[in-house]
């Protein structure tokens, strides 16, 4: 029992760690020998109780994503309401940014992607789409915007879309997220 408490304390201070060094470092610049430094324990012990930095990642990305509560918007502005969102979010958080240059390479980030997405927006979207496939389907339209968004902008940073101002990026995608959440099934 002692020893299981221990495994336990050993794991949440590695995540711990690993958090901010990811955060403070970036994922590629974050070594296994660093997050072990910073628990103040053998790197052998982190690869024990996660197997690989990426692994280690996923489990540490912890993410929230701080959703907007779209029943205080007007149901016509719910997709520029959503989209303004996650520019802020995308914006102010290396560690989205971190997950989703992990996720394009790696199968654990990209699991841990996928459930950050399609729980949260998942949910989202079912506290006005009564039908639960359909809440999924309209979830995963919005998901592929804004990571396709998200892609372009902070990783691949491509010129046109990084010049974009965020009234802009709101003007151009908020029509497209407001027919996936809103629009009748065609």
């Amino acid at each position: 029992m002692a020893e299981e408490r221990q495994s336990d304390r050993s794991r949440a201070t590695i995540l711990q760690a690993a958090r901010e060094r990811f955060a403070a470092d970036g994922y590629e610049r974050a070594t296994i020998r660093a997050i072990a430094a910073d628990a103040a324990i053998d790197p052998a012990m982190v690869m024990r109780y996660y197997g690989s930095k990426e692994k280690l990642f996923a489990a540490a990305a912890t993410i929230d994503l701080r959703l907007p509560d779209l029943s205080a918007a007007p149901r016509d502005e719910f997709g520029a309401t959503l989209i303004a969102h996650f520019v802020d979010r995308w914006e102010g958080d290396e560690t989205l940014i971190a997950l989703l240059r992990a996720g394009a390479t790696n199968e654990a980030a990209a699991e841990r992607m996928r459930e950050i997405f399609a729980e949260r927006i998942g949910a989202l979207v079912g506290t006005f789409v009564a039908d639960p496939a359909e809440a999924q389907v309209r979830a995963g339209l919005v998901a592929s915007q804004v990571l396709g968004m998200a892609l372009c902008r902070f990783i691949l940073r491509l010129p046109p879309v990084v010049d974009l101002s965020k009234d802009q990026v709101v003007a151009w995608l908020g029509p497209t997220i407001q027919r996936y959440l809103t629009a009748p099934i065609p």
